[in-house]
């Protein structure tokens, strides 16, 4: 499967009609349909049903349509930036973060770096582990994540300590209060991101356990944000950091806890031994005044 094969299967699917998709792909229905059946064949699975009103996506080829977008979308972004960086000759920073610390602080850093003219951004978002590797590989040059890595190649800085709170179903019962961890360990208990591991999931699983504290996993998830939709339609609770407040959703409520010393690190991850660059020091003396503020 490569990128050709992607956007035609793409453009077949906005179309769900071969004669459209064939006139937008300038060629002719008979090889597009060829294309297509060899798609789905080296995939093991149907991506359309077919009927004589139409086509319409399975659900295997919806998926694919999703992840094939996204996929595009970030070859067009990266190709578009290396355009720019060769027009203007500005350097490209990677900044990789955990999607849990995008609500505060680190969207007004973005924004200051975005209005100076000698640099480029590319974000990417990734779990504490994945901004290691990256860092070590090259890929990114920092890093905002919340887990303390042991690696001799990477200096990483504490920046501030941040409560957490625990996101419950609109109009649960312990909506309004500060409850505690035992109260907590009663309702079934969603975690984020499964994987890879360790991750955030085991800094809350540390809260419980040190405490004696036995809880019911009933799902594990990749994302913020579906563990949110989880928590919304019912299914259970979730502990999150304090800037996750700032994300307005339905069906969620959030509730301060009674132990003052559950938190968790916001923590900044970089290659040891990198020059200290008049763009680290700009960085650093962004982050320094607005987590003073």
């Amino acid at each position: 499967m490569d990128l050709h094969e992607l956007r035609t299967f793409c453009v077949v699917a906005e179309e769900l009609n071969m004669t459209h998709a064939a006139k937008r792909l300038h060629m002719t229905q008979p090889p597009l349909s060829r294309k297509i059946k060899s798609l789905e064949n080296s995939l093991g699975s149907r991506l359309f049903e077919r009927s004589p009103r139409g086509l319409a996506l399975t659900a295997t080829g919806q998926f694919l349509y999703q992840q094939a977008q996204q996929l595009l979308d970030k070859v067009e972004s990266t190709a578009a930036t290396i355009q720019r960086m060769e027009r203007h000759q500005r350097p490209l920073l990677g900044i990789g973060f955990v999607p849990s610390v995008f609500y505060d602080q680190l969207p007004l850093l973005v924004r200051e770096l975005r209005q100076k003219d000698e640099m480029e951004l590319n974000l990417v978002e990734m779990t504490t582990i994945q901004q290691v590797q990256a860092l070590k590989a090259g890929r990114i040059d920092i890093g905002f994540g919340r887990l303390k890595i042991d690696d001799p190649d990477i200096e990483q800085i504490k920046l501030f300590d941040e409560p957490l709170l625990a996101a419950l179903p609109t109009g649960h019962c312990l909506e309004g209060s500060t409850p505690t961890l035992e109260q907590l360990a009663h309702h079934p208990l969603i975690l984020f991101p499964a994987r890879p591991r360790p991750s955030f999931a085991d800094l809350v699983q540390g809260f419980f356990h040190r405490r004696s504290i036995k809880t019911r996993v009933v799902q594990e998830t990749n994302e913020l944000q579906t563990a949110l939709g989880l928590v919304a339609s019912g299914l259970g609770i979730t502990l999150v950091p304090e800037q996750v407040m700032n994300v307005q959703r339905s069906g969620i409520t959030y509730a301060r806890l009674a132990d003052g010393s559950i938190f968790t690190q916001v923590i900044c991850s970089r290659r040891k031994g990198d020059p200290n660059t008049p763009l680290t020091k700009e960085i650093n003396r962004i982050m320094t005044r607005q987590i003073e503020t």
